[in-house]
């Protein structure tokens, strides 16, 4: 396989990723209302579209303005059209849960809301990265080099750590995780927040395998947001280390 992957289509080279990403969210949203057809949602239907516009403008908003800063060099070069083009999960997901904190406050809704969430999330973000796999360098979700029997060509030559690859794996080890805490009576919101803590956990271990360019004190704009996202939920934490006591 060789990166950038690309198939032809009319005679016209088309890579795989724009595909999946788009293929990522329709799978997503199509899951979420699958499950939800099995549940007693405490939220009305039209709240809960009011709670996925803030999350979806959020998340746009959030992906952009902190893929600003993976890169503090090249602040001064941005574009509209760069700013747009850029994006990353973890800023999407720190966006997404402003935006619906925001619209939860405008409509009155008190509710945690984000756990039938945490499936379609786990399940687009896989098939997500096998697009952001496919771009190979082109896409900066691969790593540095490596030695180790882990590492591949990603299109320069050189043996990296396949990082979109780990992304997909982890995915899989969360997806068995929630599966086991079907039946496991928790409470509302516990899911979601156990979920975004795996996830900035693993991001911010991750990031050290990256290329990655310091913000403040030689951590990245990537490491900062998961800083963040463990004070954001530091008293659920709290309970978690009391409950493992």
């Amino acid at each position: 396989m060789s990166f950038p992957y690309q198939i032809s289509f009319f005679g016209a080279p088309f890579y795989l990723h724009f595909i999946f990403e788009t293929l990522a969210f329709i799978v997503g949203v199509r899951l979420y209302y699958y499950l939800k057809k099995d549940i007693a949602d405490p939220i009305s239907d039209m709240n809960r579209l009011w709670i996925m516009l803030g999350a979806m403008i959020g998340a746009l908003v959030g992906s952009r303005l902190f893929a600003l800063f993976e890169d503090p060099t090249k602040l001064a070069e941005q574009t509209w059209l760069m700013m747009y083009q850029n994006k990353t999960v973890a800023g999407g997901f720190i966006g997404g849960l402003f935006g619906v904190e925001a619209i939860k406050k405008f409509i009155g809704v008190q509710a945690a809301t984000g756990d039938i969430y945490v499936i379609p999330i786990i399940i687009s973000l896989f098939v997500g990265r096998i697009g952001c796999f496919s771009m190979g360098i082109a896409e900066p979700t691969y790593g540095i080099e490596t030695t180790s029997f882990f590492g591949m060509d990603l299109g320069d030559g050189k043996l990296r750590h396949p990082v979109a690859l780990y992304e997909m794996i982890f995915m899989v080890l969360l997806l068995l995780l929630f599966y086991g805490l079907k039946n496991k009576t928790l409470p509302i919101g516990d899911r979601f927040k156990i979920f975004m803590v795996l996830y900035f956990l693993y991001r911010f271990m991750v990031e050290f395998i990256k290329p990655f360019h310091p913000l403040f004190f030689n951590l990245s704009s990537i490491h900062w947001s998961a800083l963040f996202i463990f004070a954001y939920y530091y008293k659920f934490l709290l309970r978690l280390i009391r409950h493992a006591q």
